[in-house]
């Protein structure tokens, strides 16, 4: 036999064959393979699988809102004591900071001879953050750059998005879907998750873990409910649990607005039994720049009452009684369960800032059945209608048609898997509109073959020139049709991803089928049936 004519059955094969390997996982898993042949299988056959949406499995959709504007005012209070220790290191005095929960730093000089020193701090050190929105004299106005407060969102919101897969991650959903959008938005799939309300609480937690002092002035948090908070506190309410009754009680703080410390530096988070009653407890682990800090504040409070705020419930206020070096604290008055989401939040990272959900939908599984079951009765009735379609048509050569078609879904489903792409309700309309592209380039060349024959030449030559002349045809029409779904995938959102996902794979393996694999069909019978008169076409 022809040598190329057997290396080209050889390729032929092994990429059907890849496709079926990579297939064979998927139908284990959803097919009605026994458990056994499943068990062995699982350790020599690929891992990755074709995995559903969350319109076929059911689940939860979120849209979630971080708000850059509280990341904006924590960082420019990190920048305003990170000024104050410059200044100080300069020996410049007479001067005081000011930021009260807004993106600027109130800059007050005592005597303007401190000015050039105070200048040469801002340009040596924050010429690249902080610029002078005005001044007045004495007292000046800072706030972030427009490149350092752009660069600034984008991290914010980069590392919400990052905080979030972990702790989907940790949670277990598998196969979710977590994409970022313009303006801080992320969008969240959660296929297959049987707690929908679980899944929503933990991933909205902000988790942000505060250290605010208990303000220690003339007004009481009673008063303050009655007649406002004084600038700068805000009126915060410690959870109380009696551990006799189990009774719980809300008892309001006057706290200092501005964190002393946040937990950004935490490194770990545990949940453990408390030594007196086994109640639950959170611990709280710092690395070595959070232990410094920790040990700073309770040396600098000693005596004061330190609250322990996660987002914006106080979770405990004990009083100061001596410093704390090792950097450790534990958070009580906690249920259970309470304590195991709350200890899950902290360990996958806190949010750099609050996080809203803005949308939730809820999807139910037995919808996903239902359109799994008639995408699959649509794609077989489509698939008949083909076979039969070009089997009447073109008579003999319609069978290297159907052919080609059939070796289309190996290659389609198992490239699908071994990328482990998520099918969607489109991702089916893809595969079934796969159906008619995969024939159309078949289509193409027969019309081409049919053309040569009836110029007079032989079925060989004829076969080669409707080949050769359909090429470029094919190749250029298919090329367009890849590039608008590259387009699709590229700005749609999770379904139309997946429809242009299953688009671009299916044209792929159509072209290769149609072109490769049915050439390799003819010229088989052509090297089988030298003298052949004519072409069944």
């Amino acid at each position: 036999m022809n040598r190329n004519l057997v290396w080209r059955g050889i390729l032929l094969l092994l990429v059907i064959g890849g496709g079926l390997l990579y297939l064979l996982p998927t139908l284990l898993n959803y097919g009605a393979a026994g458990s056994k042949d499943r068990g062995f299988l699982s350790k020599i056959l690929p891992k990755k699988t074709i995995n559903l949406g969350l319109d076929l499995k059911g689940g939860i959709y979120l849209a979630m809102e971080v708000d850059l504007q509280v990341a904006v005012n924590n960082a420019i209070h990190r920048h305003m004591e990170d000024l104050r220790r410059r200044l100080n290191e300069a020996k410049v005095t007479g001067f005081r900071l000011e930021n009260v929960n807004s993106p600027e730093i109130i800059l007050t000089l005592t005597d303007l001879t401190t000015q050039s020193a105070v200048n040469e701090v801002l340009s040596r050190y924050f010429g690249e953050t902080l610029r002078v929105a005005s001044s007045d004299g004495l007292k000046s106005t800072l706030t972030f750059t427009s490149e350092a407060r752009t660069e600034l969102e984008e991290i914010t919101a980069r590392q919400a998005l990052e905080t979030i897969r972990n702790r989907v991650d940790m949670y277990g959903v598998a196969e979710p879907d977590i994409r970022p959008q313009a303006g801080g938005r992320i969008i969240i799939q959660l296929p297959g998750v049987s707690n929908p309300q679980e899944a929503i609480d933990l991933i909205g937690k902000t988790a942000i873990l505060e250290f605010k002092l208990v303000d220690n002035g003339s007004v009481s948090a009673e008063e303050a409910l009655r007649v406002g908070a004084p600038p700068g506190t805000e009126v915060l309410y410690e959870k109380v649990i009696d551990n006799r009754t189990g009774a719980e009680t809300r008892v309001p703080l006057l706290l200092r607005k501005q964190p002393e410390m946040t937990g950004e530096n935490l490194v770990d988070s545990r949940v453990v039994r408390g030594q007196q009653f086994g109640e639950p407890q959170v611990t709280l682990t710092f690395n070595s720049r959070g232990a410094r800090e920790f040990d700073d504040l309770t040396t600098k409070y000693v005596g004061r009452r330190l609250a322990i705020v996660l987002d914006d419930q106080v979770y405990g206020a004990p009083s100061i009684r001596t410093r704390i070096p090792d950097g450790e604290a534990y958070i009580d008055n906690l249920g259970l369960d309470e304590a195991r989401v709350l200890s899950v939040a902290l360990r996958a990272g806190a949010l750099p800032a609050p996080v809203t959900v803005i949308e939730k939908r809820t999807v139910g599984p037995s919808m996903g059945q239902d359109s799994i079951r008639h995408g699959f009765s649509a794609g077989i009735m489509g698939l008949c209608l083909i076979l039969v379609f070009m089997l009447i048509y073109y008579r003999a050569s319609g069978i290297v048609a159907d052919l080609a078609l059939v070796f289309n879904f190996p290659i389609v489903l198992g490239a699908l898997a071994a990328f482990g792409a998520t099918l969607t309700l489109p991702g089916i309309f893809g595969l079934v509109l796969t159906l008619a592209m995969a024939v159309d380039a078949n289509v193409l060349i027969f019309e081409r073959i049919r053309e040569e024959i009836r110029a007079g030449k032989s079925p060989a030559g004829a076969i080669k020139g409707g080949f050769d002349r359909a090429f470029w045809t094919i190749f250029d029409s298919n090329i367009t049709t890849i590039l608008a779904a590259m387009v699709l995938y590229q700005f749609g959102s999770g379904p139309i991803r997946g429809f242009a996902v299953t688009l671009i794979i299916g044209i792929l393996s159509s072209m290769f089928t149609s072109i490769f694999a049915s050439r390799w069909v003819f010229d088989l019978v052509l090297f089988n049936r030298r003298q052949m008169k004519r072409v069944s076409i």
